[in-house]
């Protein structure tokens, strides 16, 4: 979310550069975009290996009520292709289709030029095809604060977010899903059009639901950043990478994913 204004001149000004400089990743400063991510994520435990290629369509809107209020609407689909090995006996499995599709609300409100806060939920919708899904529907409530830090530049800010995962409906015999997910997001401008954030994604994860495969212990930690630059006002492109720390709670074993982001 943008500074908030009181009416005159130069808090206008500041709420313009602000948006003007806005990367995205900030929860409590939704924008008009549209966004297209292309990951690759690989998985493996002693009997299979797993690599998933993904491509996502992301649509964000935000309505304005006030000066420092913002209600962020969100939706996404994504496509998969899936190539699962087994290693004993050997055999490959090729699967490709459509992924759960994602609905999320925020409310915003930004209480000072440093302070704002989000609270909404997202629902995970069971639209996967064959076994690319988790199975079940899925609401996700959250909530994240925003701290910006100027001093380090226009849009370097630290918002610390987090969502529970709770699975309902859908296949009786699916996973019970009952995870924390958290990004502590800190965003630094760099020279230029450059920026560098530090778990641009809720890839922490704590698992209190049924447990996976390989599991020993509830925690999922990686290291997750991504560098980006804005080719423009209106366009941005970045490159995303995460490695476990620990690793005991399976989630992957290494993540890239490329974003294209148009805002208008």
């Amino acid at each position: 979310m943008a500074d908030p204004s009181g009416g005159d001149g130069k808090q206008e000004s500041t709420t313009s550069e602000s948006e003007s400089t806005n990367n995205g990743s900030d929860i409590t400063r939704p924008q008009n975009a549209l966004e297209l991510r292309f990951s690759d994520e690989t998985f493996s435990n002693d009997s299979n290996a797993t690599n998933r290629a993904r491509m996502l369509l992301r649509v964000t809107s935000k309505i304005s009520f006030a000066a420092d209020w913002r209600l962020a609407l969100l939706a996404q689909v994504p496509l998969l292709e899936e190539a699962t090995t087994t290693f004993d006996p050997f055999s490959v499995v090729h699967e490709f289709g459509l992924g759960d599709a994602a609905f999320q609300t925020v409310l915003a409100r930004a209480i000072n030029e440093r302070w704002a806060v989000g609270v909404g939920a997202r629902l995970m919708a069971r639209t996967a095809d064959d076994d690319l899904g988790s199975g079940k529907w899925q609401i996700m409530p959250g909530f994240g604060v925003r701290y910006s830090l100027p001093e380090y530049g226009t849009d370097s800010y630290f918002v610390p977010a987090m969502r529970w995962a709770v699975s309902f409906a859908g296949d009786p015999s699916a996973r019970r899903i009952s995870e924390p997910q958290i990004a502590p997001t800190l965003n630094i401008d760099l020279p230029g059009r450059w920026f560098f954030t530090l778990y641009p994604s809720y890839d922490i994860r704590i698992n209190f639901g049924a447990p996976k495969a390989g599991q020993t212990v509830r925690l999922f930690l990686p290291f997750d950043a991504l560098a980006g630059v804005k080719l423009s006002d209106n366009l941005q492109i970045s490159l995303e990478a995460g490695v476990p720390i620990i690793n005991e709670y399976p989630v992957y074993n290494f993540k890239t994913e490329a974003r294209v982001r148009v805002s208008f």
